[in-house]
């Protein structure tokens, strides 16, 4: 597995090996040996799925005090992912970083604690699976608007399907729970 760095401390890109022969492909999405590597977990807490059609847009979201990391992977289809660091006082507060994950690359996102998550589906529908290492509590679970003007998030497409709570979220400047700056896993 390549592992690389985007322009947020933390935030990584995993690109699997993939194997291609006469009867399709095979890879690898994740192992227990590769955890503790750059500042991945060794285990995952829970493994969420989520199906949506296009032009839908999950997030901005985040757990406050009980934070999440993400391992994102498209299982089918293709999304747009962002991760936006929140965590007050971090060198990097309120920027943001996306790629495009889909079943052809097979790359996976890797988002730490401290950090916004969201994605747009850019084909028809997508599974997006992620792994994560805390459990998710509803009672603590955030908001943050996709298209907040302080963020300059450049999504790729219009989002024209998303819950109420997504469509309605705070701005940054509005959001009264952010984690403090830490660094590393946890």
């Amino acid at each position: 597995m390549k592992i690389m760095e985007t322009e947020l401390p933390g935030v990584l890109i995993l690109e699997p090996e993939l194997h291609k022969d006469n009867r399709g492909i095979f890879v690898e999405l994740w192992k227990r040996e590769s955890g503790g590597i750059s500042g991945l977990p060794a285990e995952f807490s829970q493994d969420n799925l989520s199906r949506s059609g296009h032009g839908c847009l999950r997030g901005l979201h985040y757990q406050y005090p009980t934070q999440q990391g993400k391992l994102v992977t498209a299982l089918s289809g293709r999304i747009f992912d962002v991760a936006v660091d929140i965590r007050r006082g971090s060198p990097t507060f309120s920027r943001w970083t996306g790629i495009v994950l889909d079943d052809i690359k097979r790359q996976q996102l890797w988002i730490p604690r401290g950090f916004a998550h969201g994605f747009l589906v850019l084909s028809e529908q997508a599974d997006v699976l992620y792994k994560a290492d805390a459990p998710y509590r509803p009672d603590e679970q955030y908001a943050l608007a996709h298209d907040d003007f302080a963020l300059e998030i450049e999504w790729p497409a219009k989002a024209e399907i998303m819950s109420e709570a997504d469509r309605h979220a705070p701005s940054l400047k509005d959001v009264l729970v952010l984690p403090a700056y830490t660094t590393g896993h946890s």
